[in-house]
């Protein structure tokens, strides 16, 4: 009996072992790697992308994010267990069994990482959008970034009163409907950037979609089910771009500042009136960002020309929505993000957000 005992936790003992060298040793590769972008493309555009797009469309036939429901799964099982530990210590005042569940929540973690690693950071490590599809960006003067700023303003205007609004003439677009379209945006933009060409998967509602706005984020990819979850408890008149946004990360746009201008650019080339003006609206905010600071008095004459009721009253409502949610944990969440995105060579961070404004005005600006 002692001789099986021992054996059985000689076994528990290497598979602890495994649980933590495994992972450890798939995170250092990925590390020793990344840097070798030929390596990492093969593996991206060869393994890591087909892989989440068939995933992805495995989950596509769930009504809801499986993303949301695993994650939820996982936190609370890590909760559950971490309680557990600390209980069964107590009671039993044991210290090593509590070590070896602490260990065993850390290889969980590890594993957790490692899949990130291999699933979407190697994306970081690849030729960007830009380069797969030789965009360039030059340099440009603050008169053409106001053009170009002008040029959004007077679209966005022009396409504001032809979307639906409810009596008070808020935007009243159905979530619903924007989500079963978004399947479509893709195809004009596609015939001019190949890369974007896939199968489209629907994105998906969050759940706890004011928990992500209180975090200060409107969706979230997740590589391990391929889908694009999208935040809806904020302002409608940006979600149809959001799932654009998010959408463009199901077809290996990694960097936020890429999939922010691909989002943009596949709705304002769509055949669907919501999403022509949401990307319009969201190219807008981005472009007034980078305008006012250098130059308020023309990004008030903009305003001043070009703002009709139907604008302003879907800027105002965006503006007092981020506002009212403005909190310490934004401002953390913000910080871990950002510390992640410079991690993989995203040296701006959480502010490429903003930095597509330099792809927005060379993409648009010749055509004005």
């Amino acid at each position: 009996m002692k001789t099986k005992q021992k054996a059985q936790k000689h076994g528990s003992d290497w598979a602890m072992i495994g649980a933590v060298s495994i992972p450890l040793a798939l995170v250092i590769l990925f590390e020793a790697l990344k840097d070798r972008q030929t390596i990492m493309s093969a593996w991206v555009f060869g393994v890591m992308a087909p892989t989440e797009r068939f995933l992805g469309r495995i989950w596509s036939f769930l009504p809801f994010s499986a993303a949301e429901a695993l994650t939820a799964l996982f936190l609370t099982g890590c909760v559950i267990w971490l309680i557990r530990a600390v209980v069964l210590a107590v009671r039993h005042r044991a210290p090593l069994p509590f070590l070896r569940r602490l260990v065993t929540l850390g290889a969980a973690w590890l594993w957790l990482w490692a899949g990130l690693c291999w699933l979407w950071n190697a994306a970081y490590y690849v030729p960007s959008f830009a380069q797969r599809e030789s965009l360039e960006t030059v340099p440009y003067s603050v008169e053409e970034l106001a053009a170009v700023t002008e040029y959004f303003a007077r679209q966005a205007a022009a396409l504001a009163p032809q979307v639906p609004r409810d009596e008070a003439g808020h935007f009243a677009s159905e979530r619903s409907d924007c989500f079963d379209n978004g399947i479509v945006i893709y195809r004009n933009i596609a015939q001019e950037f190949p890369s974007l060409n896939i199968k489209a998967v629907k994105a998906k509602p969050l759940l706890c979609s004011r928990l992500q706005s209180i975090l200060g984020f409107t969706g979230i990819y997740f590589p391990f089910t391929g889908e694009a979850n999208v935040n809806t408890d904020a302002p409608a008149c940006l979600l149809p771009a959001t799932i654009a946004h998010e959408m463009s990360h199901q077809r290996m746009v990694s960097s936020e500042l890429e999939a922010n201008f691909v989002g943009i650019a596949a709705c304002t080339s769509c055949d669907d009136v919501v999403f022509q003006y949401s990307g319009y609206l969201l190219g807008l905010i981005n472009l007034c960002n980078a305008l006012y600071p250098v130059a308020p008095d023309a990004w008030r004459g903009i305003v001043e020309q070009t703002f009709n009721r139907e604008l302003t009253t879907d800027w105002s409502d965006n503006n007092e929505y981020w506002a009212a949610l403005k909190s310490p944990a934004e401002d953390m969440a913000g910080d871990i993000y950002d510390g992640f995105l410079k991690s993989n060579n995203q040296e701006l961070g959480i502010r490429s957000y903003g930095a597509c404004v330099d792809l927005l005005v060379n993409y648009f600006g010749p055509k004005i």
